[in-house]
């Protein structure tokens, strides 16, 4: 499978810069599987596709604001730094900008000393960073006073309102980038999906390069995926085995909820992919890292039987095999001819009924 067989133009005056004012009126493309018939509706008409027994799987991870700046401390040479994961300790996983100024060693400060910070490693995969940060305090409560959402770079226009950046139903801090297909719901549409008898679900994937990190290899299947935290918890896995069991179809809101659920579903060891499992308090939470997925798993779905994602770009976030590839880029070329505005905030498109496995 090709990185170009991903490329299709996406002209920059469709790219949508700010979010709408409802949430739920951005456009919603529907694609039939079994006929290819193409429905253009709004994200409000989603209920129109679910039926009582089923059940939504949402990402609840909330992003944090990820993105700092400050400068040397020896030098004042400003620097930009992106948390991406929590070693734990004080230490974090970061994106660094100059790289060549963020050498082991390098003493930072952001906020005038408010948050202080030591670079202590260069990762041999990509050249991220481990960054020590030295605070007095509550560190998410200091990011909260000195960050900034770290928008993606198609993004040009300031954020008003941060929590636009964020899913109504994000609960736990961690995620470096929004979980993008969940940005359409409004409490109100909860409400009224669960009044049809859809059963509501949760788990936790915190975003992280593994998600936006762009692929530049010649062959998908030679890019290193990066690791991405999940888990799920015994209440949200019964109730979503409980659907299957009735009778019930999983719809999964974005790929982070599809990789979730398809990574438990693979289940230790498989081949073709690879789980780094850390040590949970509680061994009845499976909680653990994804980091790949190939071509061969993605022949066939396990759990998810429907599933929703934002317009995609060329970026890790695609899990299709090559003939579904090749479909999605047909989408793409129908909704350019649309000239329909994608990508940013709310003003995007999310395919159902893609894959009715």
């Amino acid at each position: 499978m090709k990185t170009s067989d991903f490329y299709y133009d996406l002209p920059e005056r469709l790219i949508a810069q700010t979010p709408l004012e409802r949430r739920d009126s951005s456009r919603l493309l529907a694609l039939n599987k079994d006929t290819g018939e193409i429905a253009h509706r709004h994200f409000y008409d989603l209920p129109d596709y679910l039926r009582a027994g089923d059940t939504l799987v949402l990402n609840n991870s909330r992003v944090i604001p990820a993105r700092l700046l400050g400068v040397r401390e020896d030098t004042g040479y400003p620097i930009e730094l992106v948390l991406l994961t929590d070693r734990g300790d004080g230490v974090w996983e970061c994106l660094t900008r100059p790289g060549k100024k963020c050498r082991p060693g390098a003493q930072l400060s952001f906020g005038e000393g408010r948050l202080t910070a030591t670079v202590e490693d260069i990762l041999p995969d990509g050249g991220n960073r481990l960054i020590r940060f030295h605070y007095d305090g509550i560190f998410l409560e200091i990011l909260e006073e000195l960050g900034m959402m770290p928008l993606p770079p198609y993004i040009k226009e300031k954020l008003e309102d941060p929590e636009r950046y964020q899913t109504v139903y994000s609960k736990t801090p961690g995620s470096a980038a929004a979980p993008t297909a969940g940005l359409h719901f409004t409490p109100e549409l909860l409400e009224q999906i669960r009044g049809k008898g859809v059963s509501i679900a949760y788990v936790t994937l915190h975003v992280g390069l593994g998600t936006f990190r762009p692929v530049k290899v010649d062959d998908v299947q030679d890019h290193v995926m990066h690791s991405e935290y999940y888990e799920l918890d015994e209440e949200n896995a019964a109730m979503i085995n409980a659907t299957r069991k009735n009778g019930g179809r999983i719809f999964a809101v974005g790929t982070t909820a599809t990789r979730t659920l398809e990574t438990i579903a693979l289940e230790l060891p498989q081949p073709s992919i690879e789980i780094v499992t850390e040590e949970p308090e509680a061994a009845a939470e499976p909680e653990a890292e994804t980091r790949d997925f190939n071509e061969a798993n993605l022949q066939r779905f396990h759990r998810v039987q429907y599933w929703m994602q934002n317009h995609p770009e060329e970026w890790t976030d695609s899990t299709f095999g090559r003939d579904r590839l090749c479909k999605e880029v047909g989408i793409n070329r129908h909704l350019l001819l649309q000239s329909v505005r994608s990508q940013g905030y709310n003003n995007v498109h999310d395919y159902i009924n893609r894959y009715r496995l």
